[in-house]
């Protein structure tokens, strides 16, 4: 079932992550940013996701801004990004995204 708006699908592609389901995560890449293949970090625990902000740009453009916790190699880390995602023919796609 499609996302119904976009911090829905940012939130089941960081549970894509955490199982590691490279399928799911490049289905829901826009094609124009897609990457051939996804590597995960061996080892990595994923910690938790938070969502700091939601915003409807109009009706097919959204932004999420979102920090998700790692644990690598007993290190832990984060990544801060505010995503893009768009919409067509009423599915929702992560476009790209800044970190910071």
């Amino acid at each position: 079932m499609p996302a119904s708006d976009a911090e829905a699908l940012m939130r089941s592609r960081y549970s894509a992550f955490v199982l590691q389901r490279a399928d799911y995560l490049l289905a829901t890449w826009h094609t124009s940013t897609r990457p051939a293949m996804l590597d995960f970090a061996p080892g990595a625990k994923w910690l938790g996701l938070d969502v700091r902000s939601y915003q409807v740009l109009d009706p097919d453009h959204a932004e999420v801004e979102f920090v998700a916790r790692c644990r690598e190699a007993g290190r832990a880390t984060r990544l801060h990004e505010r995503s893009r995602f768009v919409r067509e023919a009423g599915r929702w796609f992560y476009l790209d995204g800044d970190q910071f």
